[in-house]
């Protein structure tokens, strides 16, 4: 079984869908935030030049998203899948943002259980890689039910290299953990 990695997605908060060259301008007014990027090892994101260059790697990936509020459809963020391993059934979600609006209540989980919910048809492992003093975004994985199992140095463009936690949810914990 092939896996679509930008598959649209829906549930009552936030609706998934691929990501479009078009996405650019209202997604980078959203990612024009400084305050977005203040814990990321990439703290420059917000500036356009730089942007640009994440946005290009995304649509480059063929796995990114455009997340979108179900009930206004405003802009949210994005986020995309990346190192799918069919070998030994893994892959990574990541390079997530949402606008700060967003921030604190219960859209970071809704969307990535639509993301998590989907590469569980394909895969027994989800792993996520987060920035050492990125603490916004370790305590939001740890809500989904994450685990630390190890760090890894991350080259950034621009930045040098940077020290990442790594998280795991596997399917049968997910299966049991998983808020309703």
């Amino acid at each position: 079984m092939s896996i679509n990695l930008q598959p649209t997605l829906q549930n009552k908060l936030v609706k998934i869908i691929p990501l479009k060259q078009e996405d650019f301008e209202p997604l980078y007014q959203v990612a024009s935030d400084p305050l977005i990027w203040e814990q990321h090892p990439v703290k420059t994101r917000y500036q356009r030049d730089v942007f640009q260059s994440f946005f290009d790697d995304a649509m480059q990936s063929e796995a990114s998203f455009l997340f979108r509020d179900a009930q206004n459809d405003e802009i949210i963020g994005n986020s995309r899948y990346y190192e799918y391993d069919a070998v030994h059934k893994s892959i990574a979600i990541g390079y997530t943002f949402l606008a700060r609006k967003y921030w604190g209540g219960v859209y970071n989980y809704a969307l990535k259980s639509l993301m998590i919910d989907y590469a569980f048809n394909f895969v027994e492992t989800i792993v996520l890689h987060i920035g050492e003093s990125n603490i916004r975004s370790q305590k939001a994985t740890e809500k989904l039910g994450a685990v630390k199992v190890g760090t890894l140095a991350k080259e950034y463009h621009g930045v040098g290299t940077v020290i990442n936690f790594i998280y795991h949810i596997d399917k049968s914990s997910w299966a049991v953990g998983k808020k309703s």
